[in-house]
């Protein structure tokens, strides 16, 4: 081999060292914001699911706070950006914003609110009915029907957009597996819950029953009023 070609090789040895350093470097960033978000879109949900909304927003700002660092990422490292754990994260935001809006009755947040893909929103729109059904079945040991079936409705409109959507998983990051979760969810939400309203209507009926009776034997007879 020529010398100049032995000088160019050791030339592209150096540079490709150090892309792929800037890489590994913006990798290691994204993985450690990506753990921190999903730790605190987690305890959001979870202060959700206690109705502490106030410690909920807290952690939805922080978990907005570490989102916007994937932006400088996305812009220089698309191959880190895409990689797959990044929107991993991206999803549990969305599933956190969602889900406290669900729970606190006000505007449900889109992509665009939220600063990402329709792919991860999506998947994050999904994961959402699991925590509807964790917030019926919450409701159900108050006798809160009500509240179930609005509820209920609310995890039905949900799928009835997530079947619309029809690509790829390669576009959808593999919104279809979701989709068929959310409907094994739903399809038993709905059994449990219909199931629990029957149980109840009988419960009340017996009691009315009982109390009746329980009227009927203690009520003076004529013969004794007179």
């Amino acid at each position: 081999m020529s010398e100049e070609n032995k000088i160019r090789l050791e030339e592209i040895g150096v540079q490709a060292n150090s892309n792929l350093k800037t890489i590994h470097v913006a990798r290691e960033e994204a993985l450690t914001v990506s753990r921190e978000l999903i730790r605190n879109a987690a305890n959001s949900i979870r202060a959700t699911h206690r109705a502490d909304y106030k410690e909920a927003h807290i952690l939805i700002t922080k978990v907005r706070n570490l989102a916007s660092r994937f932006d400088p990422i996305r812009d220089a490292y698309p191959s880190v950006y895409y990689g797959g754990y990044v929107e991993d994260a991206l999803k549990e935001y969305a599933e956190a914003s969602i889900a406290l809006a669900i729970a606190e009755q006000t505007v449900i947040p889109g992509p665009e609110d939220l600063g990402i893909n329709a792919a991860p929103y999506l998947n994050g729109l999904a994961e959402v009915i699991g925590e509807l059904r964790r917030a019926i079945l919450d409701e159900l040991r108050k006798d809160e029907f009500t509240r179930c079936e609005e509820l209920l409705e609310t995890m039905d409109d949900i799928y009835t957009i997530l079947v619309t959507i029809d690509y790829p998983d390669a576009v959808t990051r593999g919104l279809r597996r979701s989709t068929d979760v959310a409907r094994s969810i739903l399809e038993r939400t709905r059994g449990d819950l219909t199931l629990s309203i029957r149980q109840h209507k009988l419960e009340s009926m017996l009691s009315e029953v009982q109390y009746n009776n329980c009227l009927l034997y203690t009520s003076p007879s004529p013969r004794d009023r007179g």
